[in-house]
Order: structure tokens, then C-alpha cells, then sequence
């Protein structure tokens, strides 16, 4: 059954979840057709959401672009908020594809700064320098085509 449009976050909520939230979760397709489901820090900038990675995802990222994104929130069923998208992720290779996204750079400071201290103690925030290394640590960019959101605070209201 699909979610009702009037339970959708509007565009100014969907910016707050995504630039408040810390994990997200990205399904990919591993060897055959396992499905590798995995938490990720992440940014958001232009529509696109974008991780710093390595390991297995990029591995099944090159093998197969085709990925869902699900960045929610809250644990009782009446305090959902949520977005799901699917998509198609793009590994940013070289320091040459890093340069050449247009919101790398916007990225790179809004992570420095939503995930200062994110390891323990307080810190200041700083740029994250993460670039291509190695043969599978690289920068992906997620871009959704298709997205459901909810939030089930409107149900509420919904019942009236």
C-alpha cells in the first residue's frame, strides 16, 4: 500500500532531516544477489546524497550502480519521519572526478561540521579531507530518481 501524499515531509522538511541526521543506510547488490545493507555517515547538497566509502560498497557500487538510501528517524510507529530513496550511485574515481562535482567542496565542509567530535569527546569542525585511495576509498554520489517520504506526526491530524 502505498504512503499517502499528505503524510510526505514538505521540501523544507526533508532539508532538515537530511542535514540533521547523522546515519543513513545504503542497500547494494553484492556477489549473485546478496544485498549488502550498510550505515553511513552522508551529506546532502544539490538533490544528491553523498558518503565517503570503501571495502565492499564501492566493490558492488562499480558492479552495479543501482542503490536505496533510507535516512529516518525516531523509533514509535506515530513518530516516523523518514525518506527512502532509489537511485543510481556514481564512484567518484580520482581527485579528477572529485574536482569536477560541483558540490564536493559544499560536502566536504558540512560534514567537517555535522560530525565534529562524532568519535568521542568535543571538536572544532573541520573540512573533510577524505579523497580517493587505495582501490576502493572513494567518494560516491548518490542520485535519487525515485523517493518517498513520511511523517507520521500528520497522522494525527489525518484521523480528524
Amino acid at each position: 500500500m502505498p504512503i499517502s501524499r499528505e503524510l510526505a515531509l514538505t521540501p523544507e522538511q526533508l532539508d532538515e532531516l537530511m542535514l540533521s541526521s547523522w546515519n543513513m543506510r545504503i542497500a547494494t547488490i553484492g556477489p549473485g544477489t546478496r544485498i549488502n545493507l550498510t550505515p553511513l555517515w552522508f551529506g546532502w547538497a544539490g538533490g544528491n546524497i553523498y558518503t565517503f566509502c570503501r571495502g565492499q560498497k564501492i566493490v558492488n557500487l562499480r558492479r552495479n550502480p543501482i542503490a536505496t538510501v533510507l535516512v529516518d528517524r525516531n523509533e514509535r510507529f506515530p513518530e516516523l519521519q523518514g525518506a527512502m530513496f532509489q537511485g543510481r550511485a556514481v564512484v567518484l574515481e580520482d581527485a579528477a572526478a572529485e574536482a569536477a562535482d560541483e558540490h564536493l567542496g559544499e560536502i566536504r565542509e558540512q560534514m567537517g561540521r555535522k560530525y565534529a567530535g562524532g568519535h568521542g569527546g568535543p571538536a572544532e569542525p573541520r573540512t573533510n579531507t577524505s579523497t580517493a585511495r587505495g582501490r576502493n576509498g572513494r567518494w560516491v554520489r548518490f542520485e535519487p530518481t525515485q523517493m518517498v517520504t513520511w511523517d507520521n506526526f500528520k497522522l494525527a491530524s489525518l484521523r480528524r
